[in-house]
């Protein structure tokens, strides 16, 4: 579920041994072409992990060389030329050597603003929260296991309201090509941008289609042949093809409908939690996926209200104690993203520059990677470079 509520007063974050964020930032900022950028790179990770409260340019400045190096990171942040394109790849190839993923989580991520003049903020209704915030949103991608989440790519969800304001648009210097799209579309494209730049593995998406459409994710991604495990809405409309359940038909049901009709099913998945596997497919026939058949998956815990939780897959054939080890793989992204992202200041830029954003995220990531370096994760690193 999306991330919502003000921030909470937050410490610095652990300091990660100096030769190690030494070793990562010269590593990853290798692709910046002059010296100086690299160095202010290096400033601005440094004061991402050790200053204290929001994550400011002046708080950063102030951990790390003083009022007199504010100006000169901000220039480097919101005005300058770098790319940070081949930075955030660069981080995406070193997480997965170095902490093999198991799976994508693509996610949708809520950032509160005080102000309005930040890109992308706008007051809009936002389903998971039930109510009206003044707030920018983005989606992140992250490499996940069963032991850390770390996010290796952005895109920011701006809305028509920003695109077709041509004053804004300017100001923000939001690039040509970026044209207005839904969240799930908005979605797609920020697992697909991750896999155009090469060197990452496919593996199975994990994300919650609660506030999207999850069949267009389904389909955008098996045309890619990408699996996914996707959290659906107990109201989406499926045709049970099951010849083995209730309700099989060609009248569509509702997932939560086909949930309670195969409550029968249920079987042991891990510890006490309880799953069940239904055959479905999309109403209005086949066509519209490379595989007609899908997998709608039921769970639950033992003595709670069935089902808690429903996914769709096209997993068909995995068990569902491997779908559910998957599907838990979301709640440790949510997990991390509060424990790490955020202290590290993903929700604290406040310019108005389209690429300060993307080149505060992405130093931001860098950060969230290097709480998590050891000496494993070092010589890896050193071994890979």
């Amino acid at each position: 579920m999306p991330h919502m509520g003000a921030p909470l007063p937050r410490s610095a974050s652990p300091m990660p041994r100096e030769a190690v964020l030494t070793e990562l930032c010269d590593s990853l900022f290798a692709p910046l072409p002059r010296s100086d950028q690299r160095s202010k790179g290096v400033q601005y990770v440094r004061g991402l992990l050790s200053a204290s409260g929001r994550k400011s340019i002046r708080n950063i400045a102030a951990a790390t060389g003083g009022a007199a190096s504010e100006q000169g990171l901000h220039h480097f942040v919101s005005s300058s030329t770098w790319d940070w394109a081949p930075v955030r790849h660069a981080l995406a190839r070193h997480v997965v050597r170095t902490r093999p993923p198991q799976a994508w989580v693509v996610r949708p991520v809520v950032i509160p603003k005080t102000g309005r003049h930040s890109v992308g903020v706008e007051r809009r209704f936002f389903p998971s929260a039930g109510r009206v915030l003044n707030a920018q949103q983005a989606v992140g991608v992250w490499a996940a296991s069963d032991a850390r989440c770390d996010p290796v790519e952005w895109r920011l969800h701006l809305s028509e309201r920003w695109l077709l304001d041509a004053a804004r648009r300017a100001r923000a210097a939001i690039p040509r090509e970026i044209e207005p799209e839904t969240l799930g579309d908005c979605t797609i494209a920020a697992y697909l941008t991750a896999m155009s730049r090469g060197g990452l593995p496919r593996l199975p998406v994990v994300s919650d289609g609660r506030d999207t459409d999850p069949f267009a994710m389904t389909r955008a991604l098996q045309m890619t042949g990408t699996p996914s495990l996707t959290r659906i809405a107990g109201s989406l409309p499926l045709v049970v093809t099951d010849p083995t359940a209730a309700l099989r038909g060609v009248e569509p049901r509702s997932a939560q409908q086909i949930a309670n009709a195969a409550k029968a099913r249920r079987r042991p998945a891990a510890g006490t939690t309880l799953a069940a596997g239904v055959r479905v497919r999309m109403p209005g026939g086949a066509g519209r996926f490379q595989r007609d058949d899908l997998l709608l998956l039921a769970v639950g815990e033992v003595g709670a209200p069935w089902a808690a939780e429903l996914w769709l897959t096209d997993l068909v054939d995995v068990v569902p104690s491997e779908l559910l080890r998957l599907s838990r793989l979301l709640r440790r992204a949510e997990s991390d993203f509060t424990d790490i992202t955020e202290q590290v200041g993903i929700m604290d830029f406040a310019g108005q520059s389209f690429d300060g954003w993307h080149r505060h995220a992405t130093l931001s990531s860098m950060a969230h990677a290097a709480t998590a370096l050891d000496d494993r994760g070092r010589s890896a690193l050193t071994c890979a470079s």
